[in-house]
């Protein structure tokens, strides 16, 4: 299934700030919320907007040296859930061939935020952890926070 970022959002919670980001699907109400930490969804939400922060974070870093050796990202694709941890392949273009990488969807998101490759998820994990995009609409943008 196409997918996109639909939102990086936060919330309170007893044992702290918990970090969401929810994919959409083309032309559905529900969204799949993958909760990640923090960074990570700060790393999303500045890809998202291609904030500059001075100096490369890790995924620019990454992003760069991926570059740097003629390789690119194509896709990112959600596959599974797995004991409630969902896996993602990151799709890469190699002057040899197209690989494919085992990485947390985290990573895999944060990279496609910052060159605006297709996100795909398995239907049967969309299925799966579907909830309503009106549960996690009135949680606060994580750009509230990192801009404060």
């Amino acid at each position: 299934m196409d997918a996109y970022i639909e939102g990086v959002r936060v919330a309170d919670s007893p044992s702290g700030v918990v970090a969401v980001v929810t994919l959409g699907v083309e032309g559905g109400d529900d969204v799949l919320p993958i909760f990640v930490g923090f960074e990570e969804a700060t790393s999303i939400a500045r890809g998202l907007d291609a904030t500059d922060i001075g100096r490369p974070l890790t995924h620019d870093l990454l992003l760069d040296v991926m570059e740097e050796l003629g390789s690119r990202i194509e896709r990112v694709v959600v596959t599974a859930i797995e004991e409630g941890t969902y896996i993602a392949d990151l799709h890469l273009e190699t002057p040899r061939n197209e690989v494919v990488v085992d990485a947390r969807p985290s990573d895999s998101l944060a990279l496609a935020a910052r060159t605006n490759a297709d996100i795909e998820i398995s239907e049967a994990v969309f299925e799966a952890g579907r909830e309503p995009k009106g549960k996690y609409a009135e949680l606060d943008d994580i750009r509230g926070l990192i801009e404060a």
